[in-house]
């Protein structure tokens, strides 16, 4: 009996911690279309995903990549969902957003400069390596 009861208090901690003791779920959100539709549902996708985790007590780190056409998403020059964009800066800091700089590099050739990102748009270098990479640390990747 003395055994039975000195596993329970072992194992304690563990029951006790539960979800808040374990890693953040992890979700890539891809978007390539310059598309307002996919655009708004990549974000309506965030929002619901964070929103259903916290009201569970648990952490969600999301990652939007945009690369190729989807890149007009974080243009501050033309993006047509820039408010909700301002929105997720100021609400949700566990959702960031990834630009792909070859996609940049080759709009920069063409129109013979760089386009300009919204403030919370963290360059990568190659967008589909990006979710390639992030694929192998865990992370579900979902292109809605």
């Amino acid at each position: 009996m003395l055994r039975l009861l000195f596993a329970a208090l072992l194992l304690l901690p563990l029951a006790v911690t539960g979800a808040h003791g374990a890693e953040p779920h992890k979700l890539a959100l891809q978007i390539s279309d310059d598309d307002p539709v996919k655009m708004n549902a990549v974000l309506n996708v965030a929002t619901n995903v964070s929103k259903y985790y916290s009201e569970k007590g648990e952490e969600v780190d999301i990652a939007i990549v945009a690369f190729n056409a989807g890149i007009t998403m974080l243009r501050a020059d033309k993006s047509p969902v820039l408010d909700r964009l301002k929105s997720f800066k100021q609400g949700m800091p566990n959702v960031s957003f990834k630009a792909c700089q070859n996609t940049l590099d080759t709009l920069a050739r063409h129109d013979g400069k760089e386009p300009p990102l919204v403030d919370n748009a963290e360059r990568v270098t190659a967008g589909v390596v990006t979710l390639i990479e992030l694929g192998e640390k865990g992370w579900t990747i979902v292109r809605p």
